[in-house]
Parts: structure tokens; sequence; C-alpha cells
């Protein structure tokens, strides 16, 4: 079946769309620019700067479920601003993992630490991608292993 434009549809009428791979790799881009630029940028000025190209201007994160989101770029900067100054300067988050994506939801998985040694923290972030921005992001922090 196809609609009047000849793209698929469904018995419904809805209309199949294929992602193309720029859009799908466009998507992942997303995600690791904000782990890979935004949060390990220290330079607070820059950091607005490259949200403006990678979130929406409402981004609402969510750092756990027992707490209010916090929205906008200079709400998240702020944040960044004050886990960063609470860190060692050699402090940076890296991939684990490639990222994953399905359609307007992205995954990454990754590490906090000093380059070259056993990572201080691990989780990973979803976000969600509408008009090639994220327009929320969610943060899993993985619980800290156990000494036995």
């Amino acid at each position: 079946m196809s609609d009047a434009t000849g793209m698929p549809s469904t018995r419904n009428g809805n209309v199949l769309r294929k992602h193309t791979a720029d859009q799908v790799m466009h998507t992942a881009q997303l995600l690791e620019d904000s782990l890979l630029v935004v949060w390990n940028d220290r330079d607070a000025d820059r950091r607005l700067d490259a949200m403006k190209k990678i979130y929406a201007p409402a981004i609402h994160f969510y750092e756990s479920n027992a707490g209010e989101a916090i929205v906008g770029h200079q709400a998240i900067n702020e944040l960044i601003s004050t886990l960063q100054a609470e860190w060692p300067i050699d402090f940076q988050f890296v991939l684990n993992k490639p990222s994953q994506v399905n359609h307007q939801l992205q995954f990454i998985s990754w590490e906090l630490g000093p380059q070259g040694a056993e990572p201080v923290a691990s989780g990973m972030d979803i976000a969600v991608v509408e008009n090639d921005l994220i327009q929320s992001l969610h943060l899993f922090l993985d619980a800290p292993e156990k000494a036995s």
C-alpha cells in the first residue's frame, strides 16, 4: 500500500518513514556530543554555545527519579560547573561502548574518571531527540560496587 505521494503506508493510512543513514548518524552524534563536548568542557561560555547546537532551549534533564527536572541551557550549565568544581581537573567522561539509536531515542553508556585509571563512576544516558535537538536527557547512574 502507498499514500498519495507514493510513500509506503499501513492499512490505516499511516505513512511508513525510513530514517536515512545520515539522520541516524546525526541523532547518534547528538548524545555523544552532549557527553564528550558539553559535559567534558570546563569553560562555561564555550559549553553554553555547544548546548545551543545540541539541546532544545527547554531541554529537561532528569538526574534521578527522585528529583525535579533541571530545565534549560543555563540551569544545566550551572549544574555542570558545580559538579566539575568537585572533581579533579583530569576527570573526563568516556564512552565505554558505541551509542545506540532507535528512532528518536538514543542510548550511551559511559565512565567518569582520570584517563588511564579505574573510573570512579559509570552510567548511561538516554535522550529523546526531536527536530534535530535533544529534548530530554535521562541519567541512570550505576550503583557503586560493594566492597567484599
